[in-house]
Formats: structure tokens, sequence, C-alpha cells
């Protein structure tokens, strides 16, 4: 099983969302379902940048990671980089 670290971004609130989750599909749609009480006036979300991991113990160690940076330079830093 694979588990996945996602930034999604939404346009109408010019901001970044990070997460990790192990179907990220079905956890997009449900941002996109307003089903997050944090996400749902973003909507819609679509996804800037992932990275897949083998456990979920590294992708959330990653997630912490990102979010403890507290930065969107680093953020976007983290999307260019994979274009």
């Amino acid at each position: 099983m694979q588990y996945i670290v996602y930034i999604i971004y939404s346009e109408s609130m010019n901001k970044y969302y990070k997460g990790s989750c192990e179907d990220f599909s079905i956890r997009l749609a449900q941002h996109n379902a307003g089903r997050n009480k944090s996400t749902k006036p973003g909507i819609p979300w679509v996804l800037k940048h992932s990275e897949l991991f083998n456990s979920l113990k590294e992708a959330r160690a990653r997630e912490a990671h990102i979010k403890k940076m507290k930065s969107r330079k680093y953020i976007e830093t983290l999307i260019l980089s994979n274009q």
C-alpha cells in the first residue's frame, strides 16, 4: 500500500492545503464536496503537488515537515520543482 502527501490549491481563496491519505481520489472528492470544514470555503481544490510513501508513518512525517515550514515560498518551490 502506498500513501500520498498532497498539496491542493484553491484559486478563490488563493490558499494551499497540505494533507496525507491512502486514496487521494477519494480525499480530493471529499474536499470538493465540502466534507472538510477547513476546505469547504475554497471549493474547487486542485492538486498542485504530491509525493508517494510506502508507509503512513513516513507520509505523516513529511506532511508535518511541510506544515512546520509555514512558508508559502517553500510550498511554491516544491510545486515548481516537480513541473
